[in-house]
């Protein structure tokens, strides 16, 4: 099963190696990660996706603790939450196609960035399976180049089980 982690860790040189070093160096595969700075240019927050059952979450929790600049880590998968990915998409596109995708672009409530004659740069954002959704309807045009971010996300409402010290 992925969980989704929330880490507010010092902002300083050398974090985000020292905690993914430390997830790799005891086998525990990420499979998204992002780290931005938070309000407080103090702090930044790394959101993880992790596989793994209850108890192998419970762990990651615990190695992540005993880093001496994560502040506070949080398992919000089982919270209420909003998250999004950020995807950037070059896709193939004939004069003749440009106006269809552009369309379907709208339809995802995403946005060309660039355009040039032979293919069209495309920003979604949304949910994991919003992306996998355009990137499958895009795959046929042909896409020439994909970036993509790691998941963020943040609890909803007033209350987070983190605090700052």
């Amino acid at each position: 099963m992925r969980h989704l982690l929330s880490a507010l860790v010092q902002n300083q040189p050398g974090v985000l190696a020292h905690v993914s070093g430390m997830l790799a160096s005891r086998g525990y595969n990420i499979d998204s990660l992002a780290v931005g700075e938070t309000e407080d240019p103090n702090f930044s927050r790394m959101t993880f996706v992790v596989r793994g059952d209850a108890g192998t979450i419970e762990q990651v929790g615990k190695q992540l603790r005993k880093i001496v600049t994560v502040v506070a880590v949080q398992n919000i998968s089982s919270e209420d939450f909003v998250e999004r990915d950020l995807m950037l998409a070059k896709v193939k596109v004939s004069p003749s196609q440009r106006v269809e995708i552009t369309l379907l672009v709208e339809m995802f409530r995403g946005r060309v960035v660039d355009v040039s004659n032979t293919s069209l740069i495309v920003e979604i954002s949304g949910t994991e399976t919003k992306i996998e959704a355009f990137i499958d309807l895009m795959r046929p045009y042909g896409i020439l180049e994909l970036a993509r971010t790691g998941r963020i996300a943040l609890v909803r409402g007033n209350s987070s089980k983190e605090s700052a010290p």
